[in-house]
């Protein structure tokens, strides 16, 4: 039960960012959300707003035609917390074209509040290539 609720939650997310749907990303986090992210700053966004400030900057970028989309998820849930981890294909065409196999690595941890699951921890990558 508690799997498919947070399988549910992380794929409604991936399709609001796909969406370009701030309100529908902003969704089931915490407003003291840390998240380590592609972009800088290095240390991470601390907070719901700094999280929220991230955002915009991603959809200009995704509106050039790029992809945001889950390949792969995997959810471990506890009673009352949990972690998953994805792969996304995450790029505009000509950079899944140049690099098919090239995944985002997305990473979540999550805590039940108030009888709901939440994201408190958000941490995205991508491989190194050289």
């Amino acid at each position: 039960m508690n799997e498919q609720e947070i399988r549910t939650l992380i794929e409604r997310w991936a399709v609001a960012v796909h969406e370009g749907d701030l309100d529908g990303v902003l969704a089931d986090h915490t407003d003291d959300i840390v998240m380590f992210d592609v972009p800088p700053p290095y240390d991470g966004v601390h907070g719901i707003d700094a999280y929220r400030a991230t955002w915009p900057p991603f959809f200009q970028w995704q509106a050039q035609g790029a992809s945001f989309e889950i390949v792969s998820l995997e959810v471990t849930a506890g009673e009352d917390v949990a972690f998953a981890h994805a792969l996304l294909r995450c790029g505009t065409p000509d950079e899944l074209a140049a690099q098919p196999e090239n995944r985002l690595r997305l990473t979540l941890g999550l805590r039940k509040e108030r009888g709901r699951w939440v994201v408190a921890h958000e941490h995205h990558s991508f491989p190194h290539s050289t």
